[in-house]
């Protein structure tokens, strides 16, 4: 099967690096992508938008010969839920890491401060502490290390989608921060949060307790997880 990944906000495709082994040894073909804008620091970020980045991972499905399976860490949920409304019959299962699908109208975050056209990582002081659950000193170093400003157009711009077949396509959310009863009880509730979610036909949850960055604190248990629901697409 191929898989594609798609990192979330200030990550490139290496931040996959721990994830993928587990992938590829059980024969997958593995593609961890890097998005318009996150090549590197001195990377031109003016002009890109969420359709640029859906635009590119478009062009990769449409690069493969037959299904695929998706993958969005954070951000990266929004934009393969942009993809699956775009290439419904190609995409057999989308998996979306702390994170979930994106609807009609809504934007991934116009609320992180931004410097021009980039958006740079923020202190830590400015994520809830649910978010940096098992995120030792060590990895927040390495983080900030390797943290590239995100494009602002992609946190600000609505998303637009035009197919219900969008519906038909089964997803798996890996549930990190929220447990999946949470989940479960948001979409019961028709919370603003899971309305797009709810309105899947067919998803699955698959708690993986940790914070909002389990290819860095939990890689092989992501790995697991990734694995069983690219098990049920097949």
């Amino acid at each position: 099967m191929d898989i594609i990944l798609v990192p979330g906000f200030w990550l490139d495709a290496s931040s996959w690096d721990e994830v993928i082994p587990a992938l590829e040894g059980a024969g997958h073909a593995v593609r961890a992508l890097t998005l318009p804008g996150l090549e590197s620091a001195d990377a031109p970020r003016a002009n890109i938008g969420l359709r640029t980045h859906i635009d590119a991972v478009v062009r990769t499905v449409d690069s493969l010969d037959g299904k695929v399976v998706l993958v969005g860490h954070s951000g990266g949920g929004a934009i393969i839920h942009a993809v699956v409304d775009a290439r419904p019959d190609r995409v057999v299962r989308a998996i979306y890491v702390d994170s979930g699908p994106l609807g009609e109208g809504g934007v991934i975050n116009d609320d992180l401060p931004a410097e021009g056209d980039d958006i740079p990582l923020p202190p830590w002081e400015g994520f809830e502490e649910a978010d940096l659950t098992d995120l030792d000193e060590d990895l927040r170093t390495a983080f900030r290390a390797r943290a590239i400003p995100q494009p602002k157009g992609v946190a600000i711009e609505q998303q637009h989608l035009h197919d219900v077949r969008r519906y038909e396509v089964p997803a798996t959310v890996i549930a990190c921060e929220f447990p999946s009863s949470l989940l479960n009880e948001m979409m019961d509730a028709g919370h603003p949060f899971t309305e797009e979610l709810a309105r899947i036909k067919h998803v699955e949850l698959i708690d993986l307790p940790t914070g909002h960055w389990p290819q860095f604190t939990k890689p092989a248990e992501l790995g697991k997880a990734i694995l069983t629901a690219v098990e049920r697409a097949a």
